[in-house]
């Protein structure tokens, strides 16, 4: 009888330990690409839209004025540090839509200002702004702001109030408004006519304070735009907007730009390095004239995109400031631009226009401020923006 035949044996249990190891790596790593796979195809965004590159891929300074129902963050009441040519609604300004809109970059979103978050990144740091009224007005918008968790105490003023220094004491915060409408050195404080300007020199009222600051913000303004003569060397070289003095005509721009320049290069030679933000040009909403020859801006809603073709001079000057903070960007500064150019072109209806003063007869004819900004109003936009920039920045990103 044939013997049957013996199955073939199958592995024994006790085969070789790496070989085992091996197929369950190998198991291991085939579900671990699905599973990579899977979450990718159906959560693209879930990691990376947090990450700080993301964030700053956003243009914050390209977007659109958006209708916003809710109220503005601080009123005129609740206010104290609101200076009385923009007060507007005290001032009787009858209509309010100014105050109800806000700002939407195209590619995320601008939070409102966290006045709590703000406060703590900032803890036992100082601020200063260096420039004109326009930086006056910025900032009375952020003490505004910040007056909803602390109101800070005026510490220190010039004899023209024109220079502030606040300090927040629960937050060992300072704040400092230094007047340098040049930033270079000038003879505005003895006349606003027939302006000496002197731009191999810097103003010393900021330089000297410079070394006291974590973050300035600096910016030129309106002034430049004045009959202003120009020095270097101790001697005159030509002149802006200076009729039948039969000086050369070298332009408000070319003052700008050698007042920049020269502020860039103090800050490179500086021991002293704190993060520098410029601020750009504030275009200006005069229509049917300027300043002082009738202009008025009187209308009560945003511009649409293209509906309002800017102010030449304001391109111009605003050109001068990109050229130069590029300049400073390739030269290894820490700088940081904060561009309200283009928002604030878009916001006519954001002036005092005739309520500068209290209850005008408008049935006269008045000068306008077509310059400055109603408080509250969009300049509260500029310190959103500006938060933004400050508690991005590595040694605040990380602060409590």
């Amino acid at each position: 009888m044939a013997k049957a035949k013996e199955p073939e044996s199958e592995e024994e249990p006790w085969a070789p330990a790496n070989k085992r190891l091996y197929n369950f790596l190998v198991v291991l790593l085939g579900s671990s690409l699905l599973i990579a796979f899977c979450y990718e195809l159906f959560f693209p965004y879930s990691s990376s839209d947090s990450s700080p590159s993301k964030k700053e891929a956003c243009d914050l300074f390209s977007g659109k004025w958006i209708p916003d129902s809710s109220d503005p963050p601080y009123t005129n009441s609740s206010c104290s540090f609101i200076s009385n040519p923009q007060n507007c609604i005290t001032n009787g300004r009858p209509d309010t839509g100014y105050l109800h809109w806000r700002w939407k970059p195209y590619d995320c979103e601008l939070p409102p200002m966290d006045t709590n978050k703000f406060l703590n990144k900032m803890r036992s740091k100082s601020l200063a702004f260096i420039g004109d009224s326009i930086f006056r007005n910025q900032m009375e918008s952020l003490l505004c702001l910040l007056s909803k968790v602390e109101e800070a105490i005026l510490v220190y003023h010039d004899e023209k109030f024109q220079s502030k220094t606040w300090y927040l004491p629960s937050h060992n915060i300072t704040l400092g408004l230094i007047w340098a409408p040049f930033l270079i050195k000038s003879t505005e404080a003895r006349s606003n006519n027939n302006i000496q300007l002197y731009l191999d020199v810097l103003d010393y009222a900021w330089t000297s304070q410079y070394h006291k600051y974590d973050y300035v913000m600096l910016s030129g303004g309106q002034w430049f735009l004045k009959e202003t003569v120009f020095w270097e060397n101790d001697t005159v070289i030509g002149c802006h907007d200076c009729m039948g003095k039969k000086l050369r005509e070298l332009g408000m721009d070319y003052s700008y730009h050698k007042a920049l320049r020269l502020v860039l290069q103090f800050m490179s030679t500086s021991e002293h390095k704190p993060l520098v933000v410029l601020k750009t040009w504030t275009p200006s909403h005069f229509e049917h004239g300027k300043w002082n020859t009738g202009g008025i801006c009187n209308r009560s809603e945003p511009f649409k995109e293209g509906e309002y073709t800017a102010d030449p001079v304001d391109a111009t000057m605003r050109t001068v400031e990109l050229g130069t903070f590029q300049e400073g960007s390739n030269n290894g500064l820490r700088l940081k631009l904060l561009d309200t150019y283009h928002l604030s072109l878009l916001r006519p209806d954001g002036h005092p226009g005739p309520y500068r003063r209290f209850h005008p007869d408008i049935r006269k004819k008045l000068q306008n401020d077509c310059l400055h900004w109603c408080l509250p109003g969009p300049i509260d936009t500029w310190n959103e923006l500006l938060m933004e920039i400050l508690i991005n920045e590595e040694e605040l990103r990380s602060a409590f």
